[in-house]
């Protein structure tokens, strides 16, 4: 019967236009309903973390390090996880949330990326600390891409995004299960927005998204998951500098410098409030919500934004040695 609407270039077209007036038509409607689903949230109890175990990878730098710092101060017990290197910071970090009142942190070097070592860490938290109560996958590496590029130097970019979040959840479920605890996942607004020079890491994060999305129908009510679609936000993540290490090609400059970005502090005290009141999605700024609105309706102004608010001068890369 409707068949024919789809198989006609013209009521094929027709059907998504009439559709498209009718969302306008009612969008009104739907506003005042986010506004009053916001009103409500803040007024929603938040869950107490005294006494609460949070597991954070990427906790040496970064978005990682702040949430650990936000935690602490709401009176989390921490297990936290990085990647061995010579300049990294994570016992600083650790002695930093005790200093801002985490009764306890277990800090661990492990590479997300290899499943062994996930389970160990997660094993380890439980051990230390009898249960666990939220799982942060955090951790993250985001190299620029082009064509002039060697393809298979990216493949770190899947294991460690995707499998580096994948992997520690599938051993924290269990142990979730038993406190009715949450996952959040930094997925990151690339994975819908797919920016220029994104390349692999907008693939990882939009498999974040598909990933955690679908696991919500296994695991909810039980388990609570927050996926976080963050825009730029001012960590050493956007820099000049931290495009220079690893694969993939250099920014000439910051991006806070050629973009709008968010401050990491605010950003870091909005995920945790939205956290524990519940919040199974998360996006700041919250403008980037409008942003993947017209991304899906309008994709032809998605990409002259795109090319005008990043101009070629500021696209261009330096080409990997």
């Amino acid at each position: 019967m409707y068949e024919a609407c789809f198989n006609n270039k013209f009521t094929n077209a027709l059907v998504f236009y009439i559709f498209l007036l009718l969302l306008l038509l009612v969008s009104p409607f739907l506003v005042f309903w986010e506004l009053i689903h916001t009103v409500r949230s803040c007024f929603r109890c938040s869950e107490s973390m005294s006494g609460k175990v949070v597991l954070i990878t990427g906790a040496s730098s970064g978005l990682g390090e702040l949430m650990a710092y936000e935690y602490a101060k709401r009176g989390a017990y921490l297990a936290i996880i990085a990647i061995k290197e010579p300049e990294s910071r994570l016992e600083q970090v650790a002695d930093r949330a005790r200093e801002l009142g985490s009764p306890d942190v277990l800090y661990m070097f492990a590479d997300v990326s290899k499943v062994d070592e996930c389970r160990m860490f997660v094993d380890n938290t439980v051990k230390h600390f009898g249960h666990l109560d939220h799982l942060v996958c955090n951790a993250g590496i985001g190299p620029l891409y082009s064509i002039r590029h060697e393809v298979t130097k990216f493949v770190p970019v899947m294991d460690i995004n995707f499998w580096g979040s994948v992997y520690p959840t599938h051993f924290a479920i269990p142990h979730l299960m038993k406190t009715k605890g949450k996952i959040i996942v930094n997925a990151s607004a690339a994975g819908v927005l797919h920016p220029p020079k994104g390349g692999f890491y907008n693939a990882s994060k939009a498999a974040l998204i598909s990933f955690y999305e679908s696991l919500r129908f296994e695991v909810s009510p039980t388990i609570t998951i927050t996926i976080l679609t963050l825009g730029f936000i001012q960590t050493n993540f956007i820099t000049a500098e931290y495009s220079t290490k690893g694969v993939g090609g250099r920014l000439r400059k910051d991006i806070k410098d050629v973009l709008p970005t968010m401050g990491v502090e605010p950003c870091t005290k909005a995920i945790v409030d939205g956290v524990c009141k519940g919040a199974t999605s998360i996006t700041e700024p919250r403008f980037m919500k409008a942003l993947f609105l017209i991304k899906f309706l309008f994709p032809q102004l998605h990409s002259f934004y795109f090319n005008v608010g990043v101009p070629s001068k500021n696209r261009r890369l330096k080409r990997d040695e």
